[in-house]
């Protein structure tokens, strides 16, 4: 992704602005259409909501005017709208696909919705960024087959933590360093907040509850390390990971094996660290809040003493620390890799781990399921064949389907305990998933 600056630079010289669409436009995809908007090289040239003044406010705020806005729910008025150099606004986010963008960047953070709409982009061979990583744990690993199969590039977005923290395991990697952990921040853990004891701060961070809720009952950060993991072959621990809280300071020996004073049971795992107190002036004293970490090692005596010397611990683990993620903001670097270099950011290589459901509080038979940071369910990270053998059902199909047993409460959700929405395009891509994988991941279906 060298000099990219100057790649979009010329493609804006040259009249050749990469176009994009966007599908969902709460607070991430307001943020990338306005940082869009102050970039050369793209533009964004339609985007999808249910909420049409949603849309149209994302528009205004970034600087385009009303009068080069068309509202369709038209594909034929859309793609003639966006030839003639006007901006598309539509509630329905599943025409963006059919219309003449490079890229459809989902950001809904709906699995189905994410799911559908990765799909159909593919389908009618468009690049996807996807900052919905819900969808992602679930079906990741078919969507990038479908895409290679297009040929077009499937990635999660740049400046969402799972992509921020591959770039430190490339690098990490590529200097031959082995990596004990891969690491993000986060705030106190309550797995059975719900969106009703969190509005008032949701409503203050200008956040959908249930959105706020999935990240204080550690669902998100289980959803973002299962990402991670399904990228680099890394692995949960445990269930639900540790989660201790450190600082980074701390990190490169908490996260070692038991048997040197850690914490760990196995090396190469993905991790969390919890937050707390305030930021000291020395970011390498901080806690991890907003920040990613790897933990590594090396053998070499040399490159010990040089990494002393550099200021990064005395060894012999060292912890590689970026103190911030930025979210929407970074997210165009992963449309113009997809589009100038055909590269994905972060795309999933395997079912290494899953986001299992499990209850919040004693469920009863005949009540609904209502997903990611919702009343019923939280999620906790896997490893893949785990859940496969023991049934468990993935967090992001338990969503609007009911119970046919009652669940006790902390006890995970079994494939068995509800029925299924077969109209479900998420279900069907994971069952496909499931039998393309099945061989790799040592277990039938």
């Amino acid at each position: 992704m060298q000099m990219i600056n100057y790649r979009l630079k010329k493609l804006e010289k040259e009249g050749k602005r990469i176009k994009v669409g966007v599908v969902g436009v709460g607070r991430m995809g307001t943020g990338l259409v306005c940082q869009i908007a102050q970039m050369q090289g793209m533009r964004t040239v339609a985007i999808a909501d249910t909420t049409l003044d949603r849309a149209l406010e994302a528009y205004k705020i970034s600087g385009i005017k009303e009068k080069d806005i068309i509202i369709t729910d038209d594909v034929k008025t859309a793609i003639d709208s966006i030839a003639r150099g006007k901006m598309v606004v539509t509630k329905n986010g599943q025409i963006i696909p059919k219309c003449p963008v490079d890229v459809v960047v989902d950001a809904t953070g709906i699995p189905e919705i994410g799911a559908r709409t990765s799909f159909n982009s593919i389908m009618n061979k468009k690049h996807v960024v996807t900052l919905t990583v819900e969808a992602d744990v679930v079906v990741g690993p078919i969507l990038k087959i479908l895409a290679d199969n297009a040929g077009v590039v499937y990635t999660l977005a740049d400046g969402d933590e799972p992509p921020v923290i591959k770039g430190l395991y490339d690098f990490a990697d590529s200097l031959g360093f082995k990596i004990l952990a891969a690491l993000k921040g986060d705030g106190p853990i309550d797995h059975y907040a719900t969106p009703e004891t969190l509005t008032l701060k949701a409503t203050k961070k200008n956040l959908n509850p249930k959105m706020y809720t999935s990240f204080r009952d550690g669902t998100k950060t289980n959803v973002e390390l299962a990402a991670v993991a399904n990228a680099t072959g890394l692995i949960p621990d445990v269930r639900g990971m540790h989660g201790p809280e450190c600082t980074v300071k701390d990190s490169s020996k908490i996260f070692d094996l038991k048997e040197k004073g850690g914490i760990l049971q196995n090396e190469g795992v993905v991790d969390y660290c919890i937050g707390g107190g305030e930021l000291s002036v020395s970011h390498y004293d901080d806690y991890f809040t907003g920040g990613v970490a790897l933990v590594v090692t090396t053998k070499h005596p040399q490159i010990r003493k040089d990494l002393k010397y550099l200021f990064m611990g005395e060894g012999p683990n060292f912890t590689l620390y970026r103190p911030y993620h930025l979210c929407a903001i970074e997210t165009p670097l992963s449309i113009a890799r997809a589009v100038i270099y055909n590269e994905p950011t972060l795309t999933p290589m395997a079912p290494i781990a899953e986001v299992i459901a499990v209850a919040k509080r004693d469920l009863k038979t005949g009540e609904i399921l209502d997903g990611e940071g919702g009343f019923t369910v939280y999620g906790q990270i896997e490893r893949g064949e785990t859940a496969k053998r023991e049934n468990l059902l993935p967090i992001g199909l338990a969503d609007g389907i009911p119970l046919i047993v009652g669940v006790a409460k902390d006890e995970p959700v079994r494939y068995d305990m509800v029925k299924l929405n077969e109209d479900s395009i998420l279900l069907v891509l994971k069952r496909l998933q499931d039998k393309m994988f099945a061989k790799q991941l040592k277990y039938s279906t």
